[in-house]
């Protein structure tokens, strides 16, 4: 009876030194280089996952999104807030797992076609399909770009409004560029017009997923996923919801028609 006594206090005094380590778990949450101008949200959606998930999330805006990557599978408790390309890679490398996304009415995205008014669409993609310009590391600008041409596109830039201006200034004869981003800013590009690429300018490339690397242990991913779901507000969500992994699906399709291998891709 005795030796049962000191089992079980011991087991109890181990029970208690976990729970006290795990409360004071600390993660990183990454965010895309394109955040450097929001550090403020990014403060604010890592607060508020701490406040509501009793864990502290720090922030921290990437370089590169190689960093991301790297972090992801370095085996350090690891989050990011990022759209479909690289999230396609995490998931198709099997290094995590979407937990939710921010649905604004942005949330799925297409790569459109932008060309010279008064030019063909469908001849530069089938003459020269290598002077299409596209931003690199994004479903609706490399992976849209390299689908529409058998990964024959090779203009790449590092933003949509370079990959506009290329075409303006006639380094390449189209773009490929994200639906939403054209919509803010076509009134820069008056002599361009859009082309919606068949089977390829659909809006279904999911933005600003949550996911967590395979580090965390499963009832550390319920809390947080319920915490950024009880954050909308810090996300600037009308609501979040847990993410469903079909949506992921049509970025990696766009990747295999555009013979972009998620395993071995490198920026």
């Amino acid at each position: 009876m005795k030796k049962f006594a000191i089992l079980f206090t011991a087991a109890i005094m181990l029970f208690s030194f976990t729970g006290a380590s795990y409360g004071a778990e600390s993660i990183n949450c990454w965010f895309p280089p394109g955040w450097r101008s929001k550090g403020k949200q990014a403060k604010a959606i890592t607060a508020a996952l701490t406040k509501n998930a009793g864990i502290v999330v720090k922030p921290r805006i990437a370089k590169s999104y190689p960093q991301i990557l790297k972090a992801f599978s370095s085996g350090e408790p690891s989050l990011v807030y990022v759209g479909s390309f690289v999230q396609a890679i995490i998931y198709a490398r099997g290094l995590g797992t979407p937990l939710v996304q921010n649905i604004n009415g942005k949330d799925l995205y297409s790569g459109i076609m932008i060309y010279p008014k008064g030019k063909d669409p469908e001849s530069i993609l089938r003459d020269d399909p290598e002077k299409i310009a596209y931003t690199v590391g994004a479903s609706s600008g490399e992976s849209s770009a390299k689908a529409a041409t058998s990964g024959k596109a090779a203009i790449g830039v590092a933003s949509h409004g370079a990959a506009a201006g290329a075409v303006r200034v006639g380094k390449a004869k189209a773009a490929i560029v994200k639906n939403w981003w054209w919509e803010k800013n076509k009134q820069k590009f008056p002599m361009l017009t859009v082309y919606k690429v068949p089977g390829v300018s659909i809006e279904k490339n999911p933005d600003n997923v949550l996911s967590a690397n395979k580090t965390l242990p499963p009832q550390l991913v319920r809390k947080i996923t319920d915490a950024a779901i009880a954050a909308k507000a810090a996300f600037g969500a009308p609501v979040m919801v847990p993410f469903d992994t079909e949506r992921i699906q049509f970025s990696l399709e766009l990747m295999k028609k555009g013979k972009i291998d998620p395993l071995r891709y490198e920026w």
